[in-house]
């Protein structure tokens, strides 16, 4: 059977707070492929404080006029909009997914039965969130930006307690950066994520372009995350490390190719190469014409192709034995 990465179309809150564009990108996350579209919940007056600074990246994207907690508050939707992006999802197929930032968005998308919670790399430093999160038969997938092996294992022992199991948890190796330098990447990472234990690891890809997340496949991340937007040319933080359609649907195509590609990992000869055995492969045959009883050896054998003769791997066992009948030059020894 073959592999199935999880792609998880991250429409975040690239709809600038616009529901038409929230819409639009379900739509095109369900044209283009993938598994989830994911967006992001929050009242942000309750996560970021009026003295919090904007990222660097942030300001590049948006200056410097707006603070952090002005320009959440204008492209974040209102949670009254969460139950109708949800009605979409189930309509056009696609599954549902929104991380929440706060304690009433947890409560808002309690009443979606959501397949996985997504926590974000700046949520696992923090101890009462994670409680809130954890709920027995939870599903979580955790990006791990910013973190440490140690402090990942802390946050995954604390949805332990609160009754999530360690194998309902997938890691997220993630780069907290927007777009993520391909040097500061380290897809290795991701084995060291694997020794913790959880249900899985994946990726989620800051990058440009899809050459990282299609490594990361073939690295074995189980689940691949990456924003989308309608267009990178959209005013908002975090459209200028996103893929558009025809990208996105593109690393879809080449994923779902990948997947295939990674097989059972057992190796034995593939039946798609099973004809070419006999043509690549080679037998022992007469160097030059060999009379009945003549004593084979070095010097009058010879391994050519094709195979389906004697396999040169019994050359010791051939040496030294009579030939059993006359051989042309170039025909297949018997025995």
């Amino acid at each position: 059977m073959s592999h199935h990465t999880i792609i998880i179309a991250e429409a975040g809150v690239n709809h600038n707070g616009d529901i038409n564009m929230a819409r639009r990108l379900i739509y095109a996350a369900k044209e283009a492929g993938a598994d989830y579209v994911k967006f992001q919940t929050a009242v942000p007056e309750l996560v970021i404080s009026a003295y919090a600074p904007k990222a660097e990246y942030q300001k590049e994207t948006t200056g410097e006029a707006q603070s952090q907690l002005e320009m959440c508050k204008a492209i974040h939707l209102p949670l009254s909009a969460y139950a109708e992006l949800k009605r979409i999802c189930d309509d056009v197929n696609i599954g549902f997914m929104s991380t929440p930032f706060d304690r009433p968005s947890i409560e808002c998308l309690e009443a979606f039965d959501m397949d996985y919670w997504k926590i974000p790399s700046g949520e696992v430093t923090n101890l009462p969130y994670l409680r809130r999160i954890a709920r027995p038969g939870r599903r979580i997938i955790l990006s791990t930006g910013m973190s440490t092996l140690d402090e990942v294992d802390r946050a995954v022992g604390i949805l332990e307690k609160g009754g999530v199991q360690r194998t309902d948890v997938i890691l997220l190796h993630c780069t907290t950066q927007y777009p993520t330098p391909y040097e500061a990447v380290n897809l290795r990472a991701m084995d060291a994520l694997a020794t913790l234990g959880c249900g899985g690891v994946g990726y989620s890809d800051h990058t440009v372009g899809i050459a990282v997340p299609l490594a990361a496949v073939g690295h074995g991340a189980c689940v691949i995350e990456k924003h989308f937007t309608m267009s990178r040319s959209l005013p908002g933080p975090d459209h200028r490390a996103s893929l558009e359609y025809d990208e996105l649907r593109r690393m879809v195509q080449e994923i779902r190719r990948i997947d295939v590609a990674l097989g059972d990992g057992i190796k034995i000869a593939a039946d798609a190469e099973r004809s070419n055995i006999e043509v690549a492969r080679r037998s022992i045959v007469a160097a030059r014409a060999i009379a009945k009883g003549e004593i084979l050896t070095e010097e009058n054998l010879e391994v050519k192709r094709p195979g389906g003769g004697i396999s040169p791997m019994l050359w010791d066992e051939i040496i030294g034995t009579p030939a059993i009948r006359s051989f042309a030059p170039d025909e297949l020894i018997e025995r």
